[in-house]
């Protein structure tokens, strides 16, 4: 494969960190380009070293790293690779994480809290980052947090694709797991024409992490395929209560629909264990074996990350990547 140029100055080069090289590889097959030879070890006290085997003088870098666990570790190298091409003379520098570390951290609930999603732009700035490049952010407002453009790309075309060849669209019902998710549930509605739309009202104490209280359900579900979306799985505990208190409304089947698979702790269990037809997510973050099940399946976002890099490298526009949903 050839490097991607344009004239005789513009280079892509393509650089991935070890958070998960198989979804960069599916990228650089996606645009033509390798990925540029990286030497990166660990020093006996955790500390991360990185150098590029080839010169990245003037080079368009896009840099690919998944803040999959452990995420400091990831978000580390990352940072360091930034840094590393920014003082190689990389004319531009995009760095690209199809799921960004803290975005749960974009807000004070109560006093002397961070705002760590903020602390991480920062980071990524200072490092020498021009550009962020990522996929459904926890709260869109993540994207003021940097200073320079951000790339926020949208998996629900592609989830939603995949959902609506697989069931009967009159019998379908999109469900938010939570009243501050009823403006995504309406556009999965508007994409799979016009389908009903219901939420399930839950309250979590900001206390206690990765815990939530599911209430009633807000809608008809009775005899309906519910399609449950959210932006990320982390320990399952929130959304498998969802799916059973569907279930107990009266849904005939449903199905979990989420872009990040972060899958901590229990949460293939639960999945798996769980009256759910079938889980749908994308490969923003690896699945370990371990944690892959009979009733997951695992959509590649790598098409749509090289489409939005190559509009990136030839100064085109991203906008058209989301399907009017900005």
């Amino acid at each position: 494969m050839n490097e991607l140029r344009l004239g005789s100055e513009k280079r892509l080069r393509l650089f991935t960190g070890r958070g998960f090289p198989e979804l960069a590889e599916e990228v650089a097959n996606e645009l033509g380009v390798p990925i540029t030879p990286t030497s990166a070890y660990d020093f006996a006290n955790g500390e991360i070293f990185i150098r590029f085997e080839e010169s990245v003088r003037g080079c368009d870098a896009f840099v690919v790293q998944s803040h999959t666990a452990p995420v400091n570790k990831q978000i580390m190298e990352q940072l360091i690779m930034v840094d590393a091409l920014k003082r190689a003379s990389a004319k531009r520098i995009t760095v690209v994480a199809p799921f960004y570390g803290y975005a749960r951290q974009d807000k004070k609930h109560r006093g002397r809290e961070p705002i760590s999603a903020r602390l991480m732009a920062d980071l990524f700035k200072t490092a020498g980052a021009d550009r962020l490049m990522t996929v459904d952010l926890h709260s869109s407002q993540i994207q003021g947090f940097f200073d320079g453009p951000v790339d926020h790309l949208f998996a629900l075309p592609l989830l939603a694709d995949h959902v609506g060849k697989r069931v009967d669209r009159k019998k379908l019902t999109i469900v938010s797991p939570d009243s501050g998710r009823v403006r995504v549930a309406e556009r999965w509605s508007d994409l799979l024409g016009g389908t009903s739309v219901a939420f399930i009202h839950k309250t979590r104490d900001p206390r206690v992490p990765n815990e939530a209280t599911t209430g009633k359900v807000v809608g008809d579900v009775k005899g309906q395929t519910c399609v449950v979306i959210d932006d990320m799985i982390d320990t399952a505990g929130t959304i498998t209560k969802a799916v059973d208190a569907l279930i107990d409304e009266g849904a005939e089947e449903v199905i979990i629909a989420a872009t990040h698979a972060v899958f901590s702790g229990p949460a293939a269990d639960r999945l798996r264990n769980s009256k759910v037809s079938e889980v749908v997510v994308t490969n923003t973050l690896p699945v370990a074996e371990a944690n892959k099940f009979d009733k997951l399946t695992t959509l590649s976002i790598a098409p749509l990350l090289a489409r939005a890099i190559r509009e990136v490298f030839e100064d085109g526009s991203v906008t058209s990547l989301f399907d009017g949903h900005s």
